[in-house]
């Protein structure tokens, strides 16, 4: 269900008033089930992957920390980075073939008629699963913490399943850490108390949310694509403004989401990463990319690009993991080879 939609008006008040009444040992197990809830709205089957992607990261925190106490086994680090290894290509893998397989198949079918053969054709439709690639992300970052030793490895594996859909950022973001969102899970029944100031921040962070979706973007939208769809019957001027106009329908769309589920996970006593912070007022493209879809970047940075070896062995090193990073992220956003070449645009502004 979407956060301005009717259905998510009567969920959300449901879900607040149980999980402060319920006692405080179970209440985590009401907002996993809430959060399943939430994810199955849009179709129960693909519920059954996160639930796989789920379980090949809790398990591969399992084998790491079982690694990390025997006494036995030499080369450690290695056996523990094929366990994380293993997480990444199976986890990357369910991404690659339910988000990117029209986009291979058309660019293998691309090459097939450049050396004359027949093209393949697209044996079933793939419908891309809702917030795949944030909580794919998320769970991996979760290995990877584990297995750099910056988080113990969770032991509950219903705990940590709420971590993975928490649904105030299921669909859109932040990308939480589990140094952060699962160590605020595993402390739910200690620390949840009802605060009147966390519910009246976060109902203020809601309707904000609301307004710069419902108010800015949609409205905005509505202008955008008169003049996107027909673009050959408008001068320069109008186009100017359209893409601009399109610039400020994508930020509101975006960050409206983020404050929405920031302001969700506030009322319910958890604490989430700004995504946010006037972007568009930077005067770089670094300061931009601090600003912009921060958790996502983040992300990127500490899990792509330093694992790469960053800014450690040299300029043209450094400048080719930024470029690295921008492509992915460029694909990421979308399985299209405009994103990709968008991506690439920003990585050569920012060398």
């Amino acid at each position: 269900m979407l956060f301005n939609s009717l259905n998510f008006l009567v969920f959300f008040p449901v879900v607040v008033m149980v999980y402060y009444l319920l006692p405080r040992r179970i209440c985590w197990i009401w907002l996993l089930v809430s959060s399943y809830y939430f994810y199955m709205s849009w179709s129960p089957r693909y519920a059954i992957l996160m639930a796989i992607s789920t379980s090949i990261t809790f398990f591969s925190g399992i084998g790491i920390d079982k690694l990390e106490k025997l006494e036995a086994i030499k080369n450690k680090t290695k056996w523990k980075k094929a366990v994380v290894a293993i997480s990444f290509i199976a986890n990357i893998g369910i991404l690659m073939f339910f988000k990117y397989f029209d986009f291979l198949l058309d660019h293998l079918n691309i090459f097939l008629r450049v050396v004359g053969m027949s093209a393949v054709t697209r044996p079933f439709d793939i419908i891309l699963p809702v917030g795949i690639s944030f909580y794919t992300f998320q769970a991996l970052g979760y290995t990877v913490d584990v297995y750099r030793g910056d988080i113990k490895a969770e032991k509950n594996i219903f705990r940590y399943a709420l971590f993975v859909p928490f649904f105030p950022q299921l669909v859109a973001g932040p990308i939480e850490r589990s140094t952060s969102l699962l160590r605020q899970v595993s402390e739910v029944p200690e620390r949840r108390h009802f605060d009147s100031g966390n519910v009246v921040k976060g109902l203020e962070w809601m309707l904000w949310g609301l307004f710069l979706k419902m108010v800015i973007a949609d409205r905005i939208a509505i202008m955008v694509n008169t003049v996107f769809d027909q673009y050959y019957l408008y001068h320069s001027f109008a186009l100017i403004v359209g893409a601009v106009s399109f610039a400020i329908q994508v930020y509101c769309d975006f960050a409206s989401y983020s404050v929405i589920a920031l302001g969700a996970a506030k009322v319910l006593g958890f604490e989430m990463t700004e995504n946010f912070k006037v972007p568009y007022f930077s005067l770089s493209i670094r300061e931009f990319w601090r600003r912009w879809h921060i958790s996502l970047s983040a992300w990127f940075r500490d899990y792509l690009y330093i694992p790469l070896g960053g800014n450690r062995h040299g300029r043209l090193r450094k400048h080719v993991n930024t470029m690295i990073v921008f492509l992915v992220s460029g694909l990421w956003h979308g399985a299209n080879r405009t994103f990709v070449l968008w991506g690439g645009c920003m990585g050569f502004i920012k060398l």
